[in-house]
């Protein structure tokens, strides 16, 4: 069944699309469509999430509710490139956050699934970690065969209730809508993670790689590896960026002064981009409030511009 996403989301703020008013270097805020009359001709479709409430919920520093907005400034100063103008853009605005976090949960994910019903890509831009719940409960809902990745410090598989930041996980395995065989968590801190939940996600079955792990095996030929050998009808990328140092994304809910660099994180979003089976590319808790020169969310800009320009 149909279901009229504009209907339930908030049109974007028409400030955070520059213009260079310059025929010879046109910018990504020239090129992305708005309005609705353009939406079916979109392949790429971004979608921000602007609450943290799930954040707050799980003791972490608020703030991320500013994400998106703060993320399309910068993606939209970035030049169109030959690559990137292959594709047809459409920014979707912001779902509504009224309610609980229940009810935001619902709402996403009934926008994100029929965004995926009507053949879109999605950029989602969070907010908080706990939007992987419904997007990747949505992505299960129209391709049952699905593999995940979470980029990540954390497992994200806590046993909280009420759900929070650190659930999103759990919650699409036990809800049958994730199969642990085809979940893989990378760049795990394992010294930031209760030894509980190192011992659930191998008891589930679930491929972990910690920060250690990946950088003896090199992060872009292990995930290259992992895409030539697993089959799957749709892939979901849940980037969370404190998985990143904090010397590159010092503006995160939690941050460490280990991690994955810049370069590494951005290697992995073009590796995602690259793969036609890729249906969403998440970017979470980045906290302008806690930024740096806008250094985090100018990477996750970056992110998505690596993304865009390796996708066939």
């Amino acid at each position: 069944m149909n279901w009229n996403v504009f209907d339930h989301t908030i049109r974007p703020d028409p400030s955070v699309f520059h213009s260079r008013n310059d025929a010879l270097d046109r910018r990504l805020g020239e090129a992305v469509a708005r309005t609705a009359e353009r939406y079916d001709d979109a392949d790429v479709v971004i979608l921000g999430c602007p609450q943290d409430v799930g954040v707050r919920r799980n003791r972490g520093r608020a703030g991320a509710r500013g994400a998106p907005d703060a993320i399309r400034r910068m993606l939209y100063t970035f030049p169109v490139t030959e690559k990137i103008s292959r594709h047809a853009l459409f920014d979707l605005g912001d779902v509504s956050v009224d309610g609980s976090l229940e009810e935001i949960h619902q709402r996403q994910r009934r926008i994100v699934r029929q965004l995926l019903a009507d053949g879109k890509t999605i950029v989602v831009l969070g907010g908080g970690n706990d939007i992987s719940y419904p997007d990747g409960r949505a992505l299960a809902q129209v391709v049952p065969d699905c593999l995940a990745f979470n980029i990540d410090s954390h497992f994200d598989v806590r046993a909280d209730e009420p759900r929070n930041s650190g659930t999103p996980y759990r919650q699409l395995m036990e809800g049958g809508f994730l199969l642990p065989a085809n979940f893989y968590e990378l760049a795990v801190k394992e010294d930031v993670n209760a030894p509980a939940y190192r011992r659930y996600v191998d008891r589930k079955g679930v491929h972990v790689f910690t920060l250690e792990e990946m950088r003896q095996r090199d992060p872009e030929r292990l995930v290259s590896t992992i895409l030539k050998e697993r089959r799957a009808g749709a892939i979901f990328w849940g980037f969370d960026l404190d998985a990143v140092r904090t010397v590159d994304a010092p503006g995160v809910s939690a941050t460490y002064p280990i991690g994955l660099t810049a370069d590494e994180i951005c290697t992995l979003a073009r590796l995602a981009g690259s793969d036609a089976r890729s249906r969403i590319l998440e970017i979470s808790e980045v906290n302008p409030r806690y930024d740096v020169d806008r250094r985090t969310c100018r990477l996750a800009a970056m992110m998505i511009i690596y993304f865009l320009g390796a996708m066939p």
